[in-house]
């Protein structure tokens, strides 16, 4: 059995490097996964060796303890299988690239961390009272060293299908955050996108600005946008972003007193023909949160759709993936 095993990962193997030598990119994480699954598989169906450390004789397996159900490698084919459908998976995703426009496949995310990193106020974005009164948060980047980005769309005023579309097409996850004003006209298109496994969470009702608004306006736009999500999404949301990303210690007392525990806003913003950096560097980086909105050609020079492209053609390019950011909160 560990010699078919063995075969079957090989054969996965030749086939994938030989995608790769074509011109195919992006598929490596994924694979390297798929085979180390095989041979785990191959290990947990006893394959490999007993508690003893000797290797059991493969036509006299060790009798199993008295009740227990004896091991049984599954077939060979079996495996194959698996290795038909992960490459088929690949295939549908290099056929939604090319459908879309994109020079190179996107790169498919990590599992979500079994322990999520601590969040904490960046520096400099606290404010007082910040630890002592265990306010959410205001940050733009999520600590960790693994090359991902996460993606954030804001407001809600453009509601193109094909944005819905494409995004379903690549498995590319993002975060919506929603003002009211802008998108009661069709709750039905972001509770689709919901349906595809994004979130919904608070930008306040009108998207004002803040702080220039007293504790008692702040909380009604804050807790009211909690009560519009609750009731046509289901959920009232912890995460929550400021418009314009401006706000003040009556904001966070406000969100925190709303339910809200995060107030991430962002480190990139991406448009149709540019990026826009908060650093001096211009550059991307390790859990960078990015920025977008939900507008079309009656704003931008372009769709979504070339927004999101525009985004991951550079994110590919530069070897990042697009993670979930709430795995990650």
């Amino acid at each position: 059995m560990r010699v078919v095993v063995q075969n079957d990962i090989n054969r996965t193997r030749e086939r994938m490097e030989g995608q790769e030598s074509r011109g195919v990119r992006g598929w490596k994480p994924g694979v390297r996964g798929a085979l180390a699954a095989l041979a785990l598989a191959a290990l947990a169906s006893g394959c490999g060796q007993s508690g003893s450390g000797t290797t059991a004789h493969p036509t006299h397996p060790p009798h199993p303890a008295h009740g227990a159900q004896p091991l049984h490698a599954p077939p060979a084919r079996a495996l194959d299988s698996y290795a038909t459908r992960l490459r088929a998976a690949y295939a549908a995703r290099v056929a939604a690239a090319k459908r879309w426009g994109l020079a190179k496949v996107p790169l498919q995310a990590p599992p979500a961390p079994a322990h999520k990193p601590e969040i904490t106020a960046r520096k400099g974005f606290e404010v007082d009272d910040q630890e002592e009164l265990n306010l959410p948060p205001v940050f733009t980047t999520i600590p960790t060293k693994q090359k991902i980005v996460f993606l954030t769309i804001d407001d809600g005023e453009n509601k193109d299908p094909a944005f819905l579309r494409m995004m379903n097409d690549l498995k590319i996850p993002y975060t919506a955050f929603l003002s009211n004003y802008l998108v009661k006209d069709d709750y039905g298109y972001f509770r689709k996108m919901q349906a595809e496994g994004h979130t919904i969470n608070n930008h306040t009702l009108t998207h004002p600005y803040l702080p220039g608004l007293s504790y008692a306006e702040q909380k009604r736009e804050i807790c009211g946008m909690q009560d519009i999500v609750k009731k046509q999404f289901g959920k009232a949301p912890t995460v929550f972003r400021p418009p314009y990303g401006n706000y003040n210690h009556d904001t966070l007392v406000a969100a925190k007193s709303c339910g809200i525990k995060y107030a991430p806003i962002w480190d990139e913003e991406v448009f149709v023909d540019h990026w826009e950096y908060r650093e001096d560097d211009q550059q991307l980086h390790p859990g960078d949160i990015v920025l977008t909105h939900f507008r079309g050609r009656a704003d931008w020079k372009g769709t979504m759709v070339d927004d999101m492209r525009r985004f991951l053609g550079k994110v590919t390019a530069e070897g990042y993936a697009v993670a979930r950011l709430e795995d990650y909160l």
